[in-house]
């Protein structure tokens, strides 16, 4: 099998940072305002597009001990909002006590599920506190094809995610005027670039509505990210370097202003800290440095340089990852 650096050099794409220089483009922190913890690569999903080859297997797990030195940091950063994501967070023994906590530090606090993990019987009490908390749930569900998303995410899946968003609308998740906030996220099933947006909240609001009467407030449409089993699918099945092309020629350099890593810093589940969440996938440490949250006095600076690679295309593509 041919290796990444192989198959790009036989590409038409260039390295993102000479992508970004030809457009007069650095990519720079503004205000950190997020942080986003992935408390574990632990998940009952082994999902095709993984970016982090997460799975039944993995034992990465964050510790009460780093979660609540996750917890000191973020109580002297003062930040506006805290991302938990995985894995599958609901899958750490800790996450109930993270929610607490985080919730009584933060205005706004999102949870990451792929709605399999969070209809658990061992998870019952967790939708609960998230509704007690008024947690945000942003919830993964690819496609409202059963087949497409079952190819991606394992048999059954697809059936088990509609019984997670129906009790979540039960408790009033995406219901009008609850406050409680439910968005979806879709991203394709192949080496393929997602569909406009706004046209697939749209589709999927008519059809959820009215196959099963589920209700929610957005949808995000994101590009798959070429990392972890993502990859390694894309180089067995031979679409690695057309992927990438797709990528690169979906370039926005309108999108660059407004990625996430400009405002987040995201810390993983042994405390060390990153730019983003897929910077953690490929090992790329904030500012090139290994650094823990313990050594960490604030956020960090507006003006650094954020670290970037190839894999960076793809928050860059089209309307970007916001």
């Amino acid at each position: 099998m041919l290796d990444v650096k192989e198959i790009m050099s036989k590409t038409k794409v260039d390295p993102f940072h000479l992508m970004l220089s030809s457009h007069g483009l650095h990519l720079r922190r503004g205000q950190t305002r997020a942080l986003q913890i992935n408390v574990g690569f632990v998940c009952n999903q082994k999902c095709q597009h993984c970016h982090l080859d997460a799975g039944p297997d993995r034992r990465e797990n964050m510790s009460r001990e780093t979660m609540l030195a996750v917890m000191d940091y973020a109580e002297r950063s003062h930040f506006d909002m805290i991302d938990i994501t995985g894995g599958a967070p609901e899958l750490n023994p800790h996450v109930e006590e993270l929610i607490e906590k985080a919730t009584a530090m933060v205005p706004r606090v999102m949870f990451r599920s792929n709605l399999s993990a969070l209809n658990s019987e061992t998870r019952a009490g967790l939708m609960q506190v998230l509704k007690t908390r008024q947690v945000v749930v942003v919830a993964s569900f690819p496609s409202l094809n059963v087949s497409q998303t079952e190819s991606q995410r394992g048999i059954g899946i697809f059936d088990t995610s509609i019984e997670a968003l129906l009790k979540l609308n039960r408790l009033g998740y995406g219901k009008s005027g609850s406050g409680l906030e439910l968005n979806l996220v879709s991203n394709p099933s192949g080496a393929f670039m997602p569909a406009a947006q706004d046209q697939t909240e749209k589709r999927f609001k008519r059809i959820l509505e009215k196959n099963w009467g589920i209700q929610f407030n957005n949808l995000f449409s994101f590009a798959n990210v070429p990392l972890g089993r993502y990859r390694e699918w894309l180089i067995r099945s031979g679409n690695f370097g057309q992927y990438m092309e797709k990528l690169a020629s979906s370039f926005n350099p309108c999108a660059v202003a407004d990625v996430m890593c400009r405002t987040m810093v995201s810390v993983s589940w042994d405390g060390y800290l990153y730019d983003c969440d897929f910077n953690l996938a490929q090992g790329i440490y904030m500012g090139g440095e290994k650094t823990h949250v313990s050594e960490m006095e604030a956020c960090p600076e507006a003006g650094n340089l954020i670290a970037t690679a190839d894999h960076c295309y793809a928050c860059t593509a089209g309307s970007g990852f916001t």
